[in-house]
């Protein structure tokens, strides 16, 4: 099952689909519960600071809802954050925030891939030169190969 964010601050509709009120903050048999999402700082869920990531991760795994709220987050591709106790990046789950400015081992790859393609490759060409010395009565002709190489 799907549960966008957004959907559990409709009233009702959590209390519908899983039995929970986010609104009110009940569970359908009337007891109470707090989302650790509605009560902590929410920047803390999109934080690029590692120990923030790690407390966001830490607060979901008391959340009632977390099962549901991972399920979702993967069903939408999440582009960025702590759902249900995970960390995504790229609609993925992953299992650390990288520093920044460090690229990832796919894209090393990608980028070596691109400066093969770039490259032109080697082109021998074979000419024709006619040399002549004012001593040598003949002239002769001499095959030379010449190779273009691009400076990479």
């Amino acid at each position: 099952m799907s549960v966008l964010f957004s959907e559990l601050l409709v009233p009702g509709w959590a209390d519908e689909k899983i039995g929970l009120d986010a609104v009110t903050g009940t569970y359908s048999d009337g007891s109470s519960f707090n989302l650790p999402c509605h009560t902590a700082d929410p920047e803390m869920y999109f934080s690029e600071d590692e120990l923030s990531v790690a407390e966001a991760k830490s607060l979901c795994g008391s959340c009632p809802v977390r099962t549901q709220c991972l399920e979702g987050a993967l069903s939408r591709k999440e582009p960025a954050g702590v759902w249900g106790g995970e960390l995504f990046e790229d609609g993925r789950v992953i299992a650390r925030k990288r520093k920044a400015g460090r690229p990832t081992a796919s894209e090393v790859a990608e980028r070596e891939n691109a400066k093969k393609e770039v490259k032109k490759p080697i082109q021998e060409i074979s000419l024709q030169r006619e040399i002549s010395s004012p001593t040598a009565l003949s002239t002769f002709a001499v095959n030379e190969t010449i190779r273009n190489e691009s400076a990479a």
